[in-house]
């Protein structure tokens, strides 16, 4: 079955969000449930910071760090799409998350990198944002050992990232809440009705874990 888009490629989902929002742990499950369609492509910044990538705080460094995670999210991207026979990449972050992290702020890292912000959204299809724990205050631990942000840098970088990607036609919120495994209920019901309303399809899942998902 080719549920590929007209043009070829498969449909691209960004999930995304501050640190310590649970979108990993998410992606992982999203593709163990959805195997035959779903394939999951890493977090670029993971890959550069285990493998040893010098991690300063700088302005400069930090444009050096961001210019190389734009590259490589963008590489790791096309690579999935020219080498993946499932339908949907689900994208661990997207081009987009470094202007975030960009200490002049988002518009600056735009005509740095000399992105056309029109262009570089319509790259993706959907974005589901995950908002981070440190919203509402709870500690965002224990998740990615690369991470360094405290809870206020986490809820600050959330509020960045929620503002960048709300730009997108079809993005959808999966809100903090108190209980870990209600939100990523949440989360694979929005993808659940990603897949079936934009892909026609319905997908084979867990029955005990989507059979009671009723999102507030």
């Amino acid at each position: 079955m080719n549920l590929r888009k007209p043009n070829g490629r498969p449909y691209r989902i960004v999930l995304t969000g501050g640190p310590g929002g649970g979108k990993t742990t998410a992606g992982d499950i999203f593709r163990r449930e959805y195997r035959d369609e779903v394939v999951l492509v890493p977090e670029a910044a993971t890959i550069l910071f285990s493998g040893g990538f010098p991690r300063r705080s700088q302005p400069e460094a930090v444009h050096a760090t961001q210019r190389a995670i734009f590259h490589l999210q963008r590489n790791l991207e096309d690579l999935y799409t020219c080498t993946s026979s499932q339908s949907v990449l689900l994208c661990d972050r997207g081009t987009l998350d470094g202007a975030a992290y960009w200490p002049e702020g988002p518009q600056h890292f735009y005509e740095t990198l000399n992105i056309d912000i029109s262009r570089e959204i319509e790259r993706y299809d959907a974005v589901i944002f995950f908002e981070s724990a440190a919203v509402g205050g709870s500690s965002i631990e224990g998740g990615n050992p690369v991470r360094t942000e405290d809870l206020e840098e986490a809820a600050r970088l959330d509020r960045r990232l929620r503002d960048i990607w709300s730009l997108h036609p079809c993005f959808e919120v999966i809100p903090h809440s108190a209980s870990f495994f209600d939100k990523i209920k949440d989360a694979l019901y929005v993808l659940h009705e990603l897949l079936k309303e934009q892909l026609h399809i319905p997908p084979r899942v867990v029955a005990s874990v989507l059979s009671d998902i009723q999102r507030p």
